[in-house]
């Protein structure tokens, strides 16, 4: 039974109230930008999709400096690069469909959208759907103009391969630190005469002197293919497999991955095989055992205040998931990363 006085307090606080009319001051700063001065909300299903319902600004790489933008969200619709099943270049277009993810991340208390310059810039231009070497060269160059702006770029992929020259451009002056949420440790060797396939591009970070093994973590990793990461474990990496997640807790992963980065700048690599096929079954390489996306989504924002200069989410194929759970998880965690980096901007602001 209600007590009666509560009722009525209720009753005089909330009755005639609109959906507009928010009490909370940390709740009316979200409201502000969500509803108009007429109390109408912009409909989630309605105008132009962009990751994360960001601006769309496909001008600013044209400028030298990217118009400002603080925070670049980037497409690479390439996947030359899969070993099993293609289909990620469709990834970065599922990704802009998805409605409602954001503006208010509630555990870490922040509206990321609302404390940068942020923009949707469109896709890397590629010179050639058919050469992957053409396109690695492309995507070097773009982000190279991105670093050169001052710019933190979020991607989408697109396959795990476009990591490695994203990388060369953020880790040419000094090598960086890497958490990667992944079943595959993408460390191989050249395979089939490519060095630039999805299976490896994070050997050839650390040969091109850009990733620091050092300070890389690598998270949920499981499979059959753990004879070919040799190079994970030789050169220093730290290798937390799905099965730890679950033994360990989540706290204990978090402890470690925090540790093993430091305070370096870090880049955060997120490829959806990383979670369980149930949460994620469009992508070209799943594998059984996974994460949820709770507890990636639980680890993510355990990173929180690492300074985080870059991240991608990558490996969304959507026509192998007809319910788009996939997309739907791979625009959460793109979310999540974006709220890194904004914190991470706000340190370096002071």
């Amino acid at each position: 039974m209600i007590d009666p006085d509560k009722l009525n307090r209720l009753r005089e606080k909330y009755s005639g109230s609109g959906g507009a009319d928010i009490h909370s001051p940390e709740f009316q700063r979200v409201a502000a930008l969500q509803f108009s001065a007429g109390g109408r909300r912009t409909q989630p299903f309605a105008g132009v999709s962009t990751l994360l319902d960001a601006p769309y600004r496909p001008d600013a790489p044209e400028l030298p400096d990217f118009g400002g933008l603080e925070v670049a969200l980037i497409g690479v619709p390439m996947d030359l690069g899969v070993t099993n099943r293609a289909g990620a270049r469709f990834g970065p277009r599922a990704v802009r469909t998805i409605e409602r993810i954001g503006p208010y991340e509630y555990v870490l208390k922040m509206v990321p959208s609302a404390a940068c310059r942020l923009a949707d810039v469109g896709d890397v231009p590629l010179s050639s759907r058919f050469s992957l070497e053409a396109c690695h060269h492309d995507i070097e160059s773009f982000y190279n103009k991105v670093v050169d702006a001052g710019v933190i770029p979020l991607s989408v992929g697109g396959d795990h391969s476009i990591s490695q020259s994203i990388l060369k451009a953020l880790g040419r002056d000094r090598p960086v630190g890497m958490i990667h949420f992944d079943a595959h440790c993408d460390t191989g060797g050249p395979y089939e005469g490519s060095k630039f396939h999805h299976g490896g591009p994070f050997r050839q970070a650390v040969l091109d002197g850009v990733l620091d093994p050092e300070r890389t973590v690598q998270i949920g990793i499981r499979g059959s293919t753990e004879f070919l990461w040799e190079f994970s474990y030789e050169s220093g990496m730290t290798v937390i497999h799905a099965e730890e997640v679950a033994q360990r807790g989540i706290p204990a992963v978090i402890e470690q991955a925090r540790r093993v980065v430091g305070d370096g700048p870090v880049y955060v690599s997120f490829d959806v095989d990383c979670l369980d096929p149930v949460f994620a079954p469009g992508t070209g390489t799943p594998e059984v055992g996974g994460l949820t996306t709770r507890e990636a989504m639980e680890i993510l924002r355990g990173l929180d205040g690492l300074d985080v200069i870059g991240g991608d989410v990558v490996e969304v194929a959507p026509q192998y998931d007809a319910n788009t759970t996939t997309a739907q998880a791979g625009a959460q965690m793109l979310f999540e990363i974006l709220c890194l980096a904004v914190k991470a901007l706000e340190q370096r602001r002071g």
